[in-house]
């Protein structure tokens, strides 16, 4: 690491000489981490990825689930289609037994739920990141951070154990639940324990299950058998009259046995490759950013994982702040524009809490009143087709808009579809991580603007809405028969 780190003082401490600065620091390299850096660096922004972890991919992760949302932002990369390579999609997602919602009736180019294991939205993440240039320290834990006006330097001990300290215009904590960023600058974590013992296992089958997804609880149990199409099934389930803590052992009898019980059968269990028990927390940190510094994904929140919501709402996360930061650095930022990501994505963080913790409690229920709940909410979402779609828009993820200021277009603050374009679609369009402007007549880009600009026109002559699309794929303008002077007003605010 010639020429990178500093010499430690006699206590151990880092001197104050910190090493030539990169623009952005992101710290943890989970799936959040992973697209932020190649956001970053999709844009020409210099980041480095530092990672407590020795490297390597791990297969012992829980997420298994990619919504439409996420699918729909990993198209706006051309990832969507190598993803979905790796897994089985289901149109079904069932609910407290009885309760089953459509996802084929989703307004999105991907109109279902997409089984994968983790490891491979994090494989394709990290070869892009890699190919664009995102320098990786692996083996590199955070154990400190101070922040001035102009910048952050991370302390950060290296693997023969000295502590370097490498500066940054801004660093982001995408390094999970634990996370040092956030303990660094003070924030709390306030939150419950929603399950207390839950565990996981990967295993082979001997039988298969009827589908791609078998859930169930019963009594005391629930479980849950998921294929990953390669032989391996992700199994998770409790057993509420067994709760222990995170360390104490598990056998794949115990996991065969909740299975049983809640499915019927464990279809044959065999050949575990990994066990393991975690609890699932109800958490957010109040605040977001603290001057330089962004938490992201499970640094920020964590969520129980009913409707499979975690990995996917880091991911939006990770989408939403990396344009911004882009444009920070390169000095092109309108004022207030890194204060929206709090403001955009601290109330999806706290909904997504809210309506996780909700389905897991319902289907926890074990008292005749949260019972009768459930048998509620049951009848509403199958018989009242505008509160189910309501729901799966939610889950799936393209449900949240962002706020508008007053007075603004309607459709300002809302996820974008993949439109039609007269060049093709629109989220092949946004794969030059540039806004996306759509006209119905031709427009001209000049100068600096191509930077960070694309023109488009609507492929249907009919539509007359001039639409300005942030890299994220949500409208930041939006006007009726706009002319070029409100056109130019609309670009000018957008380029800082």
């Amino acid at each position: 690491m010639s020429g990178t780190g500093t010499t430690p003082t006699p206590d151990g401490t880092p001197d104050r000489a910190p090493i030539p600065a990169r623009p952005v620091i992101v710290v943890g390299s989970g799936p959040t981490g992973l697209l932020l850096a190649g956001d970053l660096a999709a844009a020409n922004v210099p980041v480095t990825v530092v990672e407590r972890r020795p490297h390597g991919i791990s297969n012992l992760s829980r997420a298994f689930g990619v919504h439409a949302r996420t699918l729909e932002q990993l198209d706006a990369r051309g990832l969507a289609e190598p993803l979905l390579a790796t897994g089985s999609t289901i149109t079904e997602l069932r609910l407290f037994r009885r309760l089953s919602l459509d996802l084929g009736t989703l307004p999105s180019r991907f109109p279902y739920l997409l089984i994968t294991p983790q490891y491979e939205v994090e494989r394709l993440l990290e070869e892009r990141a890699r190919e664009l240039g995102v320098e990786f320290l692996f083996q590199h834990e955070v154990v400190g951070l101070r922040q001035d006006s102009e910048g952050v330097d991370l302390d950060v001990r290296v693997p023969d154990g000295t502590v370097v300290t490498r500066r940054a215009a801004y660093v982001v904590g995408t390094d999970g639940h634990r996370s040092a960023v956030r303990r660094a600058v003070g924030l709390p974590f306030p939150g419950v324990s929603v399950i207390k013992s839950l565990f996981l296992a990967d295993v082979r089958l001997a039988e298969r299950p009827p589908g791609v997804l078998t859930v169930n609880g019963a009594g005391d149990s629930f479980a849950m058998i998921a294929s990953f199409g390669d032989g391996w099934y992700r199994v998770m389930g409790w057993n509420r009259r067994h709760e222990v803590p995170d360390d104490a052992p598990l056998e794949l009898d115990e996991v065969k046995e909740v299975a049983r019980r809640a499915l019927g059968t464990d279809y044959g269990m065999h050949d575990a490759r990994w066990l393991s028990r975690f609890h699932s927390d109800e958490r957010q940190a109040p605040e977001y950013r603290v001057g330089r510094v962004f938490l992201a994904g499970d640094a920020a929140h964590v969520h129980s994982p009913a409707g499979g919501q975690g990995m996917n709402t880091g991911l939006q996360d990770a989408a939403n702040l990396g344009w911004k930061l882009a444009a920070a650095v390169q000095g092109r930022a309108p004022e207030g524009l890194l204060d929206t990501y709090q403001t955009e994505r601290h109330p999806v963080g706290k909904a997504v809490l809210r309506s996780s913790g909700g389905l897991v409690r319902l289907a926890r229920a074990t008292n005749p009143a949260l019972r009768a709940v459930r048998a509620l909410v049951t009848v509403v979402l199958n018989a009242v087709r505008p509160a189910g779609a309501k729901a799966l828009a939610r889950i799936s993820g393209i449900g949240y808009a962002y706020p508008a200021p007053r007075g603004a277009h309607r459709l300002t603050g809302t996820r974008v579809p993949d439109v039609a374009l007269r060049s093709g679609r629109l989220y092949e369009a946004l794969r030059g991580g540039r806004f996306v402007l759509i006209t119905p007549e031709p427009y001209d880009v000049e100068g600096a603007r191509k930077g960070w600009l694309t023109a488009e026109r609507w492929a249907s002559e009919s539509r007359r809405t001039a639409m300005l699309v942030r890299p994220d794929g949500y409208v930041a303008w939006a006007a009726e028969s706009a002319g070029p002077a409100e056109i130019e007003s609309a670009l000018a605010a957008h380029s800082g």
